[in-house]
């Protein structure tokens, strides 16, 4: 039967199970952790203690939030052997299909060997299942030491990055010279920049310089693309640096000062 769920009904009738579905719906099947709060931060209080942060998450559809820091604590090790623990949000529906989340420690198996993780619950309540399991961290034992906490979950990012990541700049002239000019669009933080230059450097390996990217423009790591005049005359390589900087380098040959130009591409 159909049902208009954001309606008014003259009774109470929206339930918890429709606001699952629409969440999952919209966000997909997999769990989040949503990007506010301390995003469920972990602490190592002690060797059997840890704390997490406020945080709020979609497990299944299903939204947990949790206002106030949690300490959890983690059964001790043992000298001479190895365990992984995970720490979870685990929703469970019991009697009368009340339902519950909670932050649990679930206790691997101790070895001296390699360990792995415990078994955790997977049927997800979309599916019927009345347990399921969120993991957050593994928490790696090494004798009665407790090491570094290793995140499991992924941060949904918000509304407004996935629109950035749509959204297109206009073309804008980002460097400007008596020789000629670097314009570029970015898309999200995809960059294209398109290069006409009229090169100030004739000898068969001189350099030159185009000027500095403001920042925004920047590539994260040293980037460099292969010019190719006609002919094979006229090679330079061009460089786009992390700082902004950018040059072209001449590789040898007949080399000119004709202009020339090109267009690269990269992600931020």
């Amino acid at each position: 039967m159909v049902e208009l769920v954001t309606g008014h009904a003259n009774k109470a009738h929206a339930t918890a199970e429709q606001a699952a579905g629409l969440n999952a719906g919209i966000l997909g099947l997999d769990d989040y952790v949503l990007n506010v709060h301390d995003k469920f931060k972990i602490t190592v209080v002690s060797a059997n203690k840890v704390t997490i942060g406020t945080g709020e998450l979609v497990m299944q559809g299903r939204h947990v939030s949790q206002g106030t820091p949690e300490d959890l604590i983690v059964t001790n090790g043992s000298q001479g052997q190895k365990r992984n623990d995970l720490i979870v949000c685990r929703y469970a529906k019991g009697s009368q299909n009340i339902e519950s989340a909670k932050l649990v420690v679930v206790r691997g198996v101790p070895t001296t060997g390699t360990p792995t993780d415990p078994a955790v619950n997977t049927t997800s309540p979309l599916d019927g299942g009345t347990t399921y399991d969120m993991p957050l961290y593994r928490i790696p034992l090494d004798g009665i030491t407790i090491g570094t906490p290793v995140a499991l979950f992924n941060v949904l990012k918000p509304m407004s990055d996935v629109w950035d990541s749509l959204t297109q700049t206009e073309v804008l002239t980002l460097i400007n010279s008596t020789y000629g000019t670097v314009k570029g669009y970015r898309r999200g933080s995809l960059v294209t920049l398109r290069i006409d230059w009229k090169s100030s450097a004739s000898g068969s390996w001189n350099t030159g310089n185009f000027g500095t990217l403001p920042e925004g423009w920047r590539p994260p790591m040293d980037l460099n693309f292969s010019y190719g005049g006609r002919d094979g005359a006229n090679q330079k390589t061009i460089d786009v640096n992390a700082n902004g900087t950018m040059t072209y380098a001449n590789q040898g040959g007949t080399q000119g000062t004709d202009a020339f130009g090109m267009t690269v591409s990269y992600a931020l």
